[in-house]
């Protein structure tokens, strides 16, 4: 399914590309790794499949996904998901009970969309749900760490995905703290991974950015098709993205 996601990414994006300062976090940690992200697209959790599959194929993959939604998007449930009401008090017994029990194993890890709502990457604050900052307690040889995911469109006609880990947080630590600074050290510590990757995607600059996944270049159709025969008639290769390499 990870191979099925991939193609699906490069048929509709333009591709997906990580910073040149951004690293995932050992895959050799031998604890459990929390791994939570802002929410911007309905894209995320494509995208976070890519992720987990080229970058972490070794491991356990869960992520808590909204009930209604799993409801229409059964697949999921299938790859990893788990269902959390969103909309009741319930709905936190359940993360978190489904959170202990995943982060029991120490090959696990746990994708978490922390805003759980779709939310634009410039709002300031994050706004993470307050559970989140509860794994700790449950957890504290786990690692945490922030992953901002930001989408936009540069030169070809589908988007451009973008993700860029932050330096982990010792779960140890964060369970030191109270809660209140606990979720503000996990907000802080993903805001600040938003802030410089929104850097690096207004500068449209490719060379900032290693590509994990390529995309489709060119219009498409019966148009590249003809652009394409009248690059044979005269001899030419024909590229069918906006900008070749070297321009």
């Amino acid at each position: 399914m990870v191979g099925w996601f991939v193609r699906y990414l490069r048929k509709h994006l333009d591709g997906l590309r990580l910073p040149l300062w951004s690293a995932p976090p050992a895959t050799g940690h031998p604890g459990p790794v929390v791994i939570y992200c802002n929410h911007p697209a309905w894209w995320d959790a494509a995208v976070i499949l890519a992720l987990a599959g080229r970058l972490f194929p070794g491991r356990d993959h869960r992520a808590p996904f909204d009930a209604a939604m799993l409801a229409k998007y059964t697949i999921f449930a299938r790859l990893g998901a788990f269902g959390v009401d969103l909309d009741s008090p319930r709905g936190g017994a359940q993360f978190l009970a489904a959170a202990r029990a995943i982060l029991a194993r120490p090959g696990a890890t746990l994708w978490i969309t922390a805003q759980g709502r779709f939310q634009d990457v410039r709002v300031r604050p994050l706004g993470l749900r307050p559970g989140v900052a509860r794994l700790p307690e449950l957890s504290p040889d786990a690692l945490f760490v922030p992953l901002a995911l930001e989408y936009a469109f540069w030169d070809e006609r589908g988007a451009e995905a973008f993700a860029a880990f932050g330096p982990p947080l010792a779960g140890s630590e964060l369970a030191a703290l109270p809660r209140a600074e606990r979720l503000a050290r996990l907000e802080g510590a993903l805001a600040d991974t938003l802030d410089r990757l929104g850097a690096d995607v207004m500068s449209r600059e490719p060379a900032r950015f290693r590509p994990l996944l390529a995309g489709r270049k060119g219009v498409g159709g019966l148009y590249d098709l003809w652009r394409a025969a009248a690059a044979r008639l005269r001899g030419r290769r024909f590229d069918p993205a906006h900008r070749s390499a070297g321009e």
